[in-house]
């Protein structure tokens, strides 16, 4: 199966979507299916994983009705309050949705010390309980909270979205590669290789830029843990949706026709549970 295992939608309101500055402009309108479908097709993807962009009941919600309208959306991540007293309350609402696969928080806008509250740890524990995965949103400086927190939860599936964000930009990945290391000794942490480009120079960055970045986590994860991302809308900041896709294909190559095929969708497929 071939699958984009992170893209967004949404409808764009400017007091909701607060993140989206003024030089983010490009993406400062709705993206919706209709938009992305004939993307998927044209590169013969068979469908994607739609993630959480806004951290509200509504967004989990408004998500799982895309994919109840749209047979290409495989999956959803959505979001909730996991420190919350009345989470199992939430996640019983959802717990009839075939497509609600996993969860993700904006952690990267956090305290490096949010994600290892006891709560917080009790409520990833409950989404290990019922089968959802948790997609782990962070830049490279919480890299050593990461670990620390993933310790804490050695029984529930994890993805790292966008290799935890290296500094790209300014070409730094020694560090990072060493703190990365750790996590990807643990088999129930997988990598997404998504979100590079916008972690470059926006305006000027090039393929080579994240020949490093690639190299580093096939070799920490191997193809079996890494899947494609292509990041959309959010990639439009710094380049087009092929551009992003071309950069994958062409470091996949090179590699045996199944672990391609891996990063490219069976991966995320294995993950999520998609069957379809």
């Amino acid at each position: 199966m071939r699958l984009d295992s992170h893209q967004h939608f949404w409808k764009y309101n400017p007091k909701k979507h607060t993140w989206i500055s003024e030089e983010m402009k490009v993406i400062q309108r709705n993206f919706l299916p209709e938009e992305l479908i004939p993307i998927l097709a044209e590169h013969q993807f068979d469908g994607c994983v739609a993630v959480q962009a806004d951290e509200s009941f509504r967004e989990t919600a408004y998500l799982l009705d895309l994919a109840d309208e749209y047979e290409q959306i495989k999956a959803v991540v959505g979001w909730a309050d996991l420190a919350s007293d009345d989470l199992d309350k939430e996640l019983d609402l959802f717990a009839s949705q075939k497509k609600l696969k996993g969860y993700r928080e904006i952690l990267q806008s956090k305290n490096v010390d949010y994600m290892l509250r006891k709560e917080f740890i009790r409520g990833i524990s409950k989404l290990g309980k019922r089968g959802y995965t948790y997609d782990i949103l962070i830049s490279h400086t919480q890299l050593e909270a990461a670990l620390k927190f993933v310790k804490k939860a050695p029984e529930q599936p994890f993805v790292i979205d966008h290799l935890a964000k290296p500094n790209i930009k300014w070409g730094i990945w020694r560090t990072w590669k060493k703190e990365m290391a750790p996590l990807s000794e643990r088999d129930y942490i997988y990598c997404k290789v998504s979100g590079m480009i916008t972690e470059a120079d926006w305006k000027s960055w090039k393929p080579s830029d994240l020949n490093v970045y690639l190299e580093v986590a096939l070799e920490l994860f191997g193809p079996k843990r890494l899947m494609f991302g292509s990041d959309w809308p959010v990639c439009n900041i710094a380049g087009e949706y092929e551009q992003v896709l071309e950069v994958i294909e062409r470091f996949t190559d090179r590699l045996s026709k199944s672990e391609k095929e891996a990063i490219m969708g069976n991966t995320a497929a294995e993950f999520y549970g998609i069957k379809e």
